[in-house]
């Protein structure tokens, strides 16, 4: 990847990120303020369970939560119930027996999804609105609890990694079917991505966690041993004993957490100087990068020397070449563009031009037509077919014109401007490829020097990396790398001088360029100049078509008009295909030339990008929220183990 290309990507994944997070803030949500789940532990090894959510909800109709199917850590979920709290009263929902994508408001169902797991889902109505909403969820999980010979446990996953709702706070209480004698007879341990949670045993018979801040896509799980003489009977009882398999799994899990912990308090009282660091660190680096990059194109501009012309001329009145086309003579006057392509206001002037050449050379004729009635009409005629006398940008051209009639032997400028404005992928070829075609004509004729061409192109695509980098820079750093900035800005003007130094014309372009400068010059102050220096009318004819090339040609038809007040009496011995009498008899160049770039241009911004697609927005019809029943990946939070 080009470097010009490497920066412009960086500056458009930049603008990406914003626009997504501009886009975010206006898409659907969904945040709880608060989770809490109410656990009753029951002695024949089921769990009833309620949920409250006090969530926001935007552009929004249905809410679900779905457990995985897991007969090693249940047998079922029964007894689903959902109800809306508002103003201190509850309101049940309608339980509706088939799983639905989209839930009608005051509907649910609690069954099995096409994953075959069981889902819980729930309509809210909220598809194109936002409001805070309080539901409570209840359901019972059959054979939740593992009887042991030494301990009953309870390993349970209350919000799985597939959650997608972030939450302010989450806390739970557990209640065991019976109260124990001794408080540390029950072993409770949490586990949580964040290690921001607290678990206790608050009770003979009561067990107690939170966390705050929860981001979605992690995981809430809890494990608890207490008396297995508590469970009476269970569906899930296993002959062994499990108090030391989970003390030392816990203990290893712990260790690993509390590392991390003090890592992370490490970074925390550390960060200021962390951060300072690097920032102190990347300034030096890129400092250093440009500094050298800085020294290295110094040396370069202090070899460079700049072509001058043989002879210094303020105006030159014959033609310099006049197997020059239009393009060539344009693009050797202007040698700044690095888009390797034309813009469609230069094009539309080289392509009013050439046609202008085509009809001197007898490949076209140009008519008008005054109707009694209307807008004058202007015609092309096709003289004569292409052949190997034009160049090649001219049959480039030509051709266009061949296909815009439809391979008629006329056309109307009106047709003309419809097809470019209609066709604009072939606009853009046309472009694109004249372009290239000229370059490739000046560059054997040894008008363009194509090594220096490509160095030139490397230099201004640099400088222009190094202008997006300081908008970059500046614009999301703030002052952070002012001091990096200051020396992109160098090295930018820096490779903007080395282009400008670069001798993309040769000596024999130079020479040329220098003349069709004093020709331009000429154009633009003849009428100011002796009568005796002005040239014969004819001659005009080719004047005007490189005049129309450089954008001049209204300014020279009215000198021309001034210096030729009498044009109709003199006009009898000019060419056969002569354009001459509509020029100075209309508004000719407002008509044609100026038509023509109006409908480059239009072409052009219609097709700009090459193509089109499907585009969408707006809110989540239906937002995932999910329990996973298991989840290997376990990190310890801060515990209550009483040994």
């Amino acid at each position: 990847m080009k470097l010009k290309n490497k920066f412009i990507f960086i500056l458009l994944v930049a603008f990406i990120f914003i626009f997504i997070g501009t886009i975010n803030s206006k898409a659907g949500s969904l945040y709880l303020n608060k989770l809490e789940f109410d656990v009753q532990i029951n002695n024949d090894g089921s769990m009833d369970v309620t949920e409250t959510w006090n969530i926001n909800i935007s552009s929004t109709n249905t809410l679900y939560k779905t457990f995985q199917t897991d007969i090693s850590k249940y047998s079922g979920i029964t007894n689903v119930n959902i109800k809306e709290v508002a103003y201190g009263t509850e309101k049940s929902f309608i339980e509706t027996a088939e799983w639905a994508y989209h839930v009608k408001s005051g509907y649910y169902y609690g069954t099995a999804n096409k994953d075959n797991n069981f889902e819980i889902g729930w309509g809210v109505g909220l598809d194109n609105s936002k409001a805070t909403k309080t539901y409570k969820i209840s359901y019972t999980v059959k054979d939740a609890i593992t009887k042991y010979n030494d301990y009953s446990e309870l390993y349970w996953q209350f919000i799985g990694k597939d959650f997608e709702v972030s939450a302010k706070k989450i806390n739970g209480t557990i209640i065991l079917p019976a109260s124990v004698s001794n408080k540390e007879d029950i072993k409770v341990w949490g586990h949580t991505e964040g290690l921001n949670g607290e678990i206790y045993a608050t009770d003979n018979n009561k067990i107690e966690f939170e966390l705050e801040n929860f981001k979605a896509g992690r995981f809430v799980e809890i494990r608890t041993l207490f008396p297995t003489n508590l469970i009476i009977s269970s569906g899930r009882i296993k002959n062994g004993e499990i108090l030391q398999t989970a003390v030392s799994e816990e203990t290893k899990w712990a260790n690993k957490a509390n590392a991390k912990r003090e890592r992370q308090e490490w970074i925390d009282n550390n960060l200021i100087s962390i951060i300072f660091g690097t920032i102190l660190l990347i300034n030096i680096i890129l400092i250093i990068i440009f500094v050298i990059k800085m020294i290295k194109y110094i040396k370069k501009l202090k070899t460079l020397k700049k072509y001058e012309p043989e002879i210094k001329l303020k105006y030159f009145r014959d033609l310099p070449d006049e197997n020059i086309t239009p393009a060539e003579a344009q693009r050797i006057l202007d040698m700044k563009t690095t888009l390797n392509t034309y813009t469609p206001s230069v094009f539309g002037k080289i392509f009013s031009a050439t046609i202008l050449d085509l009809a001197l050379k007898g490949y076209l004729k140009i008519e008008q037509e005054k109707p009694q009635k209307g807008k004058e009409i202007i015609k092309i005629i096709f003289i004569k077919d292409i052949d190997d006398k034009l160049k090649e940008n001219e049959k480039h051209i030509l051709e266009f014109l061949k296909k815009a009639s439809n391979n008629e032997n006329e056309m109307t400028l009106k047709k003309l401007e419809k097809y470019i404005r209609t066709h604009t992928t072939a606009t853009e070829s046309l472009l694109k490829n004249n372009y290239s075609k000229t370059e490739k004509q000046l560059i054997s004729e040894e008008i363009i020097d194509k090594q220096m061409q490509k160095e030139y192109n490397k230099y201004r695509n640099i400088q222009t990396g190094y202008i997006v980098s300081t908008i970059f820079l500046l614009c999301f750093t703030f002052i952070i790398f002012i001091i990096p900035a200051i020396f992109l800005i160098i090295n930018a003007v820096l490779c903007g001088k080395i282009a400008k130094k670069l001798n993309v014309l040769t000596q024999k372009g130079i020479d040329l360029k220098e003349k069709w400068k004093g020709l331009k010059k000429y154009m633009e102050d003849f009428s100011l100049l002796d009568k005796r220096e002005v040239p014969e009318l004819a001659i005009w004819e080719k004047y005007l078509v490189y005049a129309t090339a450089f954008g001049i040609a209204d300014k020279v038809i009215k000198q021309l008009k001034i210096v030729y007040p009498n044009f109709e009496e003199i006009t009898t011995g000019i060419a056969t295909y002569s354009y001459m009498g509509i020029i100075m008899n209309s508004n000719f160049s407002s008509s044609f030339s100026n038509s023509i770039t109006s409908s480059m241009s239009s072409a052009y911004s219609s097709g700009y990008g090459g193509g089109g697609g499907f585009s969408g927005g707006g809110g989540f019809g239906r937002r995932p929220v999910a329990v996973a029943a298991d989840d290997k990946q376990l990190i310890l939070v801060k515990r209550d183990i009483p040994f």
